[in-house]
């Protein structure tokens, strides 16, 4: 297994290098060795996708940081890949507070992790800009401080809670940069142009999930100037999905034609026993 050290390396130079990579988000073991056997460089975990394992609904405090870091651990112990977290807005709103969930995520094996704007609170979903900022900087001084660098990724939420304003998003994510972020993430960017102009806007790296335009590739994310893309909740909803269509034949017509489309036992033995390695 690769150290702790290699593996920040590793996903820093991957942030480095040219192009653009993907960076598909596993929800427990099992699929972060299936994603690794498939042969992709980093793994990231998704809040909404833990909350599905768990028969929950994705929201802010519903899975408790507990849960959180103990499903960092797994994901990052079961492969050699390194691994991003979704930290959701890090379970406080006083920055030193919220700063200690970067300390306790490198600790759990992740060597990079987010911090978003996003309060919780629907009445009043986003930070203020001072407060946002305040939360970022202070967890980049947390990350900084580590034995093992961390890759900080700062997300502006603008755009998945009622708030259409890219240029208060762009604004945000360029105090994000400087106040250290070495990834910048504006969820719910939903067209190659908007994504131009916001990659344009910064200096750092940009994530940049999906699944809004299914249509979208990755070479073309790339010519955009797109870094990162990861995929959220989408794969676990993927995988509901194929099993509410086998559940739903079963019980409506008590069918099983599903049972045609399922993984062979001998590979996924296979893939487990190999510990997720080709």
């Amino acid at each position: 297994m690769r150290t702790h050290a290699e593996r920040a390396a590793t996903f820093r130079a991957l942030h480095a290098r040219p192009g653009a990579f993907i960076i598909p988000n596993p929800w427990d073991a099992g699929t972060a060795r299936l994603l690794a056997w498939l042969g992709f460089e980093a793994l990231a975990t998704t809040s909404l996708g833990l909350a599905n394992s768990l028969g929950r609904p994705d929201g802010a405090g519903v899975v408790r940081r507990s849960e959180v870091l103990e499903n960092c651990r797994m994901i990052a112990e079961a492969t050699d890949l390194p691994v991003n977290a979704d930290l959701e807005n890090c379970y406080a709103h006083e920055p030193r507070a919220a700063a200690e969930m970067i300390r306790l995520a490198a600790d759990a094996g992740v060597v990079g992790g987010s911090i978003e704007d996003a309060t919780g609170d629907p009445k009043s979903p986003i930070y203020d800009f001072q407060l946002a900022v305040e939360r970022v900087h202070a967890a980049v001084e947390t990350a900084r401080s580590l034995p093992v660098p961390f890759m900080l990724t700062a997300r502006a939420e603008n755009l998945l809670h009622g708030r259409p304003d890219l240029d208060d998003t762009i604004r945000r994510l360029q105090a994000f940069e400087k106040a250290g972020a070495d990834v910048l993430y504006a969820p719910g960017l939903r067209d190659l142009a908007t994504i131009r102009t916001v990659v344009a806007s910064v200096g750092k790296p940009v994530n940049v999930v999906s699944h809004f335009d299914p249509a979208i590739t990755l070479d073309q994310l790339a010519e955009a100037g797109v870094k990162r893309i990861s995929v959220g909740g989408a794969l676990s909803r993927l995988a509901l999905a194929a099993f509410l269509k086998g559940a739903r034949e079963m019980k409506d017509k008590g069918g099983f034609t599903w049972l045609r489309d399922t993984v062979p036992s001998k590979e996924l033995r296979a893939v487990f026993t190999s510990g997720g390695e080709r």
